[in-house]
């Protein structure tokens, strides 16, 4: 039986961490203002910067008020969760204090009488053939286990470490940004494609690309809509543009909000 609710808001890669006080902020209002106006709340991954185990939780004083905020959320509407590719190892302790219902990615889900599928976005992105093979390593149970079993501070130096290599390389990437680089870490239409047609369904939402966007897609005889989550960051004025956002369902269909300034929002 897929789920049926008759609204529901959508948000994804808000990389929350005590360094973006104003994105955790406004994802705190989120919980407490905008998410109780709809009939479910699906976060479709990387909520978090990183993720190295529920344990890592307890002594955290902002991962506990996140989890309050949660938790508080979940009480009022339906909440989901889907792994990301930097979140992928919160596991049943923190989902059951959050009340959140993990889905599995991809998920089937039925908002106001249209059929959805929904995914992080991250396995759609089939070019980059090497993030391909790690993602498929660091997926595989035993392995998390074993990262799991590795003492508290050096699974957060792993962590740390692996960011920040990733962010050199994205800025390094980022200053002259090739089209190879571009449709690198981007989805291909052909994953796109497979996945919906495995589902027979025509309707993709996802986030992990950053790239905010509602398409019209189609390849061969195949023809699909796909819209893409922002990620949000509202602390770094000096490089982007503040940005927050939210995909919103209802009997009108789906349509993008600005959260930045929710006072100045009329569909919520």
């Amino acid at each position: 039986m897929i789920p049926q609710y008759s609204s529901a808001l959508l948000i994804s890669d808000l990389h929350l961490t005590p360094s973006m006080p104003l994105t955790a902020q406004r994802f705190f209002d989120f919980c407490e203002k905008d998410g109780p106006k709809v009939e479910a709340v699906f976060i479709l991954g990387d909520l978090f910067e990183y993720w190295v185990g529920d344990d890592a939780a307890s002594p955290s004083p902002f991962q506990q008020e996140v989890r309050r905020a949660l938790a508080t959320l979940s009480t009022k509407v339906d909440t989901f969760y889907i792994h990301g590719n930097r979140d992928f190892l919160v596991g049943a302790d923190f989902l059951k204090r959050t009340g959140m219902t993990l889905l599995p990615d991809p998920a089937r889900m039925d908002i106001a009488g249209t059929q959805y599928i929904l995914s992080h976005g991250d396995a759609l992105c089939t070019a980059d053939v090497g993030y391909q093979v790690f993602r498929t390593w660091v997926r595989k149970p035993w392995l998390q286990k074993l990262f799991l079993r590795l003492p508290l501070d050096w699974r957060l130096s792993i962590a740390k470490q692996l960011r920040s290599n990733s962010h050199t390389q994205s800025e390094s990437a980022a200053r002259v940004p090739s089209p190879e680089y571009r449709i690198k870490m981007n989805v291909t239409q052909e994953a796109c494609a497979a996945l919906l047609r495995e589902h027979t369904e025509t309707r993709l939402i996802h986030g992990h690309t950053h790239l905010t966007a509602h398409h019209h897609e189609q390849l061969g005889e195949q023809s699909w809509q796909r819209w893409v989550l922002s990620d949000w960051d509202l602390d770094h004025p000096e490089s982007v543009l503040p940005k927050a956002n939210a995909l919103y369902i209802d009997s009108l269909g789906p349509r993008f909000i600005d959260l930045i300034k929710p006072q100045e929002n009329s569909l919520l």
